[in-house]
C-alpha cells in the first residue's frame, strides 16, 4: 500500500500537535496550585482546574495546599536541671502561599522538618523536667508559635505541634519515684500535724466552755458515766474534781471545829472500841 508524502506530513503534524497539547495542558485538583514561570521568571499562581501553558516557554511547579503531618524524629534533649531524655513530636503544617513556598526556600518540606527539630531541642532545653512532664501542652504551644513565626516568610502555616513522648532513663525513673514517695510522706506528716493542731485547738475551746459553765461540766461527767455503764464493766473508776468535794470538806471542817469548842473529844471512826 502506497502513501503519498502529504500523508506522512499530516501524520507528523498531528503527532506534533498532540505532543504540544499534552505539554501545554495541565489539570489541577481542588487542593493543588500551579506556580507558573515564563522563561524562568515568576508569572502567576494558577489553579485549580484546567491550566494552559506555552510549550517550551512556560513551566510550572505543583504545590499541595493540604495539611501535612510530619513525625519529628526522637531528639536527645538536656533540660535546664541537667536531665537527659529523649523527646519526639508530631508537626502539622500547610502551605498558604505557593509562591513563597517555591521561591523563598529550596525544598520547604525537609526545611520545615529540620527547623522543627532544632526548635524542639532549643525550647525544651530552657525548661526543667517537672515542667516538661506537667506542662506539655504549654510547651507544644511555645514550639508551634516559634515555628509559625519563622516559617511565615516561606508561605507556610504551622497549625499545631504535639509532643508525644518524653522518655527518661531507668536511673532517672527510679530517682523520680523516690522523690514522689518522699513528697507523699512529707504531705502525710504535715496533714497529721495539722489534724493534731486542730484537735488540740478544739479541745481548748471545749475546756473553756465547760469551765465557764459548771452545769455543763456536771452533764459531761454524767454522760461519761453513762457511756462507761453501757459497756457492762464490773468496776467503774470515776474521777471527781476536787472543786465538787471541797464544799463538803469545808462543811465537815467547820462541824469538827464547833464540836471541839464545846469540849467534846473527837475520835476518828477507826479508833473507836469494838464493843462501843
Amino acid at each position: 500500500m502506497f502513501f503519498s508524502p502529504s500523508f506522512y506530513v499530516i501524520s507528523v503534524l498531528v503527532i506534533a500537535a498532540l505532543v504540544l497539547i499534552m505539554a501545554s495542558v495541565r489539570i489541577l485538583r481542588e487542593y493543588e496550585r500551579a506556580v507558573v514561570f515564563t522563561l524562568g521568571r515568576f508569572q502567576k499562581v494558577k489553579g485549580p482546574g484546567l491550566v494552559l501553558l506555552i510549550p517550551f516557554f512556560q513551566e510550572m511547579v505543583r504545590v499541595d495546599l493540604r495539611i501535612r503531618v510530619i513525625e519529628i524524629p526522637t531528639q536527645d534533649v538536656i533540660s535546664r536541671d541537667n536531665v537527659s531524655m529523649k523527646v519526639d513530636a508530631v508537626l502539622y503544617f500547610n502551605v498558604v502561599n505557593p509562591e513563597r513556598a517555591v521561591i523563598q526556600v529550596q525544598s520547604y518540606l525537609p526545611a520545615t522538618n529540620m527547623l522543627a527539630q532544632t526548635t524542639l531541642r532549643a525550647v525544651l532545653g530552657q525548661h526543667e523536667l517537672d515542667e516538661m512532664l506537667s506542662e506539655r501542652k504549654k510547651l507544644s504551644t511555645d514550639v508551634q508559635s516559634i515555628l509559625d513565626t519563622q516559617t511565615e516568610t516561606w508561605g507556610i502555616k504551622v497549625s499545631n505541634v504535639e509532643i508525644r513522648t518524653v522518655e527518661l532513663t531507668e536511673n532517672m525513673v527510679r530517682a523520680i519515684a523516690k522523690q514522689a514517695e518522699a513528697e507523699r510522706d512529707r504531705r502525710a506528716k504535715i496533714i497529721h500535724a495539722e489534724a493534731e493542731f486542730q484537735a488540740s485547738q478544739t479541745l481548748v475551746n471545749a475546756a473553756q466552755i465547760l469551765g465557764s459553765i459548771p452545769a455543763a461540766m456536771q452533764l459531761r461527767y454524767l454522760q461519761t458515766l453513762a457511756e462507761i455503764g453501757a459497756e457492762q464493766n464490773s468496776t467503774v473508776v470515776f474521777p471527781m474534781p476536787i472543786d465538787i468535794v471541797k464544799p463538803f470538806l469545808e462543811l465537815l471542817d467547820k462541824t469538827g471545829k464547833a464540836r471541839g469548842a464545846n469540849g467534846a473529844t473527837l475520835v476518828p471512826p477507826n479508833e473507836l472500841p469494838l464493843n462501843a
